[in-house]
């Protein structure tokens, strides 16, 4: 029988990614997105391409009733997940803190942190009957040290290191693997977003870089997957060759 994945943030960036790395490996796909188009064609493109079952779950994480609804209402032989890819998040602005814009804050925890909570909850009592499972948070490495201008973000994935933390611990004695990957540039729409719309300042991030792509980080996903049973990488950070932390950056390689 094909293990299953369930996958937030799906129609964009690293959770795209996610799906189409776990489809090759003939994973049954729980998908999730926001937006009901691409989620169609996405779930229609992986199951012509790779032959493996796609179940659509359309709805935002940030209303929690929605979340408890949709995963609660997966059919009973969808709801042997495997692993959590729990992915959906985003960054709003790269302001000073005085002068940011507090919906952008508001969107940022309600959508990194509450949002991010309810899925794992939601997702984490199904495995707890089952006594095994896999929960992936996306983190970042700004989640580890804050950089100027990142103020709430920067929160937001400091919030998710500590959930995981405490997540591994509660969720020892249910054999549930907890693992926190902490990416650093990669580019995908997330800087798009994060400047909304603004593709010129969105690419100025990352001149004079080669970037992790969204490919490059479902690999390590996939790889933290892929481990024997009773192997769990706890926290893993990744970058591209050029960067060191959130701050310091060599670009002249490619200048």
């Amino acid at each position: 029988m094909p293990k299953i994945v369930l996958i937030t943030g799906a129609t964009s960036g690293f959770g795209k990614s996610c799906a189409y790395k776990f489809a090759t490996h003939g994973y049954d796909l729980i998908l999730n997105g926001r937006r009901a188009d691409r989620l169609q064609k996405l779930a229609d493109e992986i199951e012509n391409k790779y032959n493996v079952a796609v179940l659509q779950l359309p709805f935002d994480v940030r209303e929690e009733k929605a979340v408890f609804e949709s995963i609660s209402s997966i059919p009973e032989e969808w709801k042997a997940i495997d692993v959590l890819v729990n992915n959906a998040g985003l960054a709003l602005g790269r302001d000073y803190f005085e002068e940011a814009d507090i919906s952008d804050w508001n969107t940022m925890i309600d959508t990194n942190v509450k949002g991010f909570l309810y899925v794992a909850k939601a997702v984490s009592q199904i495995m707890a009957v089952r006594k095994k499972g896999h929960i992936i948070n996306m983190g970042s490495i700004a989640g580890k040290e804050v950089y100027e201008k990142g103020n709430v973000y920067c929160a937001t994935k400091f919030a998710v290191d500590a959930i995981s933390q405490g997540m591994r611990i509660d969720l020892l004695r249910h054999n549930i693997k907890v693992t926190s990957i902490n990416p650093g540039a990669a580019e995908t729409e997330f800087s798009l977003v994060r400047f909304k719309g603004d593709e010129g300042t969105a690419k100025q991030i990352y001149d004079g870089l080669t970037p992790l792509t969204g490919d490059d980080v479902a690999e390590v996903i996939y790889y933290c997957a892929s481990l024997p049973p009773h192997v769990c990488i706890n926290d893993l950070s990744i970058t591209c060759l050029q960067q060191a932390n959130t701050i310091y950056f060599n670009r002249k390689l490619n200048s």
